[in-house]
């Protein structure tokens, strides 16, 4: 029997980031894997990191270092030029699903850019199954523990090398 995407089991494993220089590294490695189409959507409290990641995000994909990432909070999107286009998204005033269709953000989720979506936890019956989902917690001693969740093997293969390239800089 064969399962439909949507049936996939999905994958986690997690990842410990220690200080937001770590956080900043994590997402210059995301940026930098990153292909056309991809979808990253971050979730956690407030303060938990999501908008410093992305940050990092944009300077993998090479996004002027002139234009300041910050949160989309009260315009929902912000559009970033690089190596591919970052769609930048907060749905943390949204309510629901219907309203991101209803203002045609669904529609960036198959462009020909990265989009990452800050507090996609309000839309996840219409993100794409092969998305990066993270959850970031903060820990009692400050520190961010990343929980990675996908069902696609491009996400699991992009992880796994990320962790290779580590072990291979941190051996030399």
């Amino acid at each position: 029997m064969t399962l439909k995407p949507q049936e996939k089991e999905s994958i986690e494993h997690e990842i410990i980031l220690k200080t937001s220089a770590d956080t900043e590294k994590f997402g210059i490695q995301l940026g930098s894997m990153a292909l056309p189409g991809d979808v990253i959507c971050l979730d956690g409290e407030l303060g938990a990191g999501k908008t410093t990641l992305t940050q990092g995000i944009a300077k993998g994909l090479a996004v002027d270092p002139a234009c300041y990432v910050t949160s989309p909070s009260f315009s929902i999107l912000h559009e970033y030029p690089g190596r591919i286009p970052l769609y930048h998204m907060d749905f943390y005033r949204l309510n629901s699903s219907l309203e991101v269709e209803e203002l045609g953000f669904e529609e960036y989720f198959y462009m020909s850019g990265l989009t990452v979506i800050e507090w996609s936890e309000k839309a996840t019956e219409i993100l794409p199954v092969d998305r990066l989902a993270l959850h970031i917690r903060i820990t009692a001693d400050n520190v961010r523990l990343v929980c990675c969740t996908y069902v696609a093997e491009k996400w699991r293969n992009r992880l796994l090398n990320r962790e290779n390239v580590q072990k291979n800089q941190k051996n030399k």
